[in-house]
């Protein structure tokens, strides 16, 4: 009997300590898009995204007045499937992550490199669903920035 406990135990720990948690879940599904585009791979970085996927990014036109650019995931996917290896490197920093039912948002601070040389700064603010027990990007929105990163 003491056996069985011990192994009763050890199963149970076992098992808690691979469970992955929801928080865990989104942080892998933005990092598999990121992995995705660090490796030109565009079928890992669309398996990010869900179907109806919105990208938004947030910048100043030439008269300094901030407006809001659609990006054509698409056309996005197939660029990324065109870099080289490595040329794409986004390097994020986990700073929030909400969740509530099949609802998530994780805001992450980012540097972005190409091909080794400091580009851009900002924040990605992402907005992730929970389809059929899967994390997917619904909506992505940045800021870009070239001075101010820390």
């Amino acid at each position: 009997m003491r056996y069985f406990l011990l192994l009763l135990t050890t199963v149970a720990i076992s098992q808690t300590s691979h469970a992955q948690t929801a928080e865990d879940s989104v942080k892998a599904v933005i990092n598999d898009m990121f992995n995705g585009m660090r490796n030109g791979d565009a079928a890992l970085f669309k398996s990010a995204f869900s179907d109806s996927v919105v990208m938004q990014t947030i910048r100043r036109d030439k008269s300094r007045k901030t407006i809001v650019v659609n990006e054509n995931f698409s056309e996005f996917a197939e660029f990324v499937g065109q870099l080289k290896k490595d040329s794409a490197d986004e390097r994020i920093t986990f700073e929030t992550i909400r969740i509530d039912g099949p609802l998530a948002i994780a805001w992450t601070p980012y540097k972005f490199y190409y091909n080794g040389k400091f580009s851009h700064c900002g924040v990605n603010s992402f907005q992730l669903v929970r389809f059929d027990g899967r994390w997917k990007i619904q909506y992505l929105i940045d800021t870009r920035r070239l001075a101010g990163c820390q």
